[in-house]
């Protein structure tokens, strides 16, 4: 198999990375970058959270861990709990951003892994960001710009969670020596086209084909909350709201729903949290909901706004 610089280089650099950061547990949805983890360090208990029993993040972590002979660990949620935990979830992160869904399953995760035992616990946070995981990004004509900015600013409710429950979160993707690499390397590398698809994340594809299996290796992309089956919440949630419920209480509120799941988020940030924080004097207004934004974010960490980010 033909096998770049780059592509030895990022294999070199992740496993120095893995090697040196010592961490008992992975947060683990079975997708590319945990898989990497655990392939790089077979002696972690890889925690697995799903709502629905036929959660795809099922299938691959149990099929892996098995073949790495990993002691797994699958974390069942339901229904009831997850909406139960939602208002710690809020309370946390101090936020009401529609990502809330994939906030729990970190949620539930973490919370899992102190119930037995770990202390220490990795997660893939930053490799989508970096290698151009998200299909968005295959539409941005400067990618390697856009890329630079979000490494400047990127930022994950894991660290946050994490804290709570008091770990310690090891992000390998995060390193600065692996950024700084990340940075430097051509689009091409990042998307690719190979058998008639376009890849986001090629490199890190190909730099670990060989200790993969393949259906880990090509697997799309699954956001977190698909991938657990925790996206479930948001028909149940937007059933428990009336269309005239929402209409009146988009005229009373100070902030820009997007949908009626938003809405309930807010409704319990304002009992959980309080008011929305003002901006201070060296930040600009949020258009979402009225809260501060330092200079270069382009998502408002408090209702999930997103800027045009150019």
């Amino acid at each position: 198999m033909y096998v770049s610089k780059e592509f030895k280089t990022l294999r070199f650099l992740l496993s120095s990375i893995i090697k040196k950061k010592f961490f008992e547990g992975l947060l683990f949805s079975g997708g590319l970058d945990t898989s990497i983890i655990a392939a790089l360090n077979p002696k972690i208990v890889p925690v697995t959270v799903s709502l629905k029993k036929d959660a795809e993040d099922i299938y691959y972590s149990n099929m892996f861990a098995k073949r790495l002979k990993l002691k797994w660990v699958h974390y069942k949620v339901d229904v009831s709990e997850a909406l139960s935990a939602i208002p710690e979830v809020i309370r946390i992160l101090k936020s009401f951003d529609p990502a809330i869904p994939n906030d729990l399953v970190i949620y539930f995760g973490l919370k899992k892994a102190k119930e037995i035992g770990i202390t220490s616990i990795a997660t893939g946070d930053g490799s989508d960001e970096l290698f151009a995981g998200y299909s968005f990004m295959q539409k941005i004509d400067d990618l390697n710009s856009y890329i630079y900015k979000i490494a400047k600013v990127m930022k994950f409710s894991s660290n946050k969670i994490a804290k709570f429950f008091g770990f310690k979160l090891i992000q390998p993707f995060t390193d600065n020596t692996l950024i700084d690499f990340a940075l430097k390397l051509p689009a091409n590398l990042k998307i690719y086209k190979e058998n008639g698809k376009i890849w986001g994340k090629w490199i890190l594809r190909k730099a670990f084909e060989d200790i993969l299996p393949t259906e880990i290796i090509w697997q799309s992309k699954r956001p977190i909350e698909f991938g657990s089956g925790m996206a479930l919440l948001r028909k149940v949630i937007t059933r428990k709201i009336s269309d005239d419920e929402f209409k009146e209480k988009q005229l009373i509120y100070p902030v820009k729903f997007l949908n009626k799941e938003h809405l309930y988020y807010y409704e319990i940030f304002c009992k959980v949290v309080g008011v929305i924080p003002k901006p201070n004097i060296d930040e600009s207004s949020c258009p979402g909901c009225g809260s501060g934004l330092k200079r270069g974010d382009f998502h408002c960490k408090v209702c999930g706004y997103v800027l045009n980010f150019s």
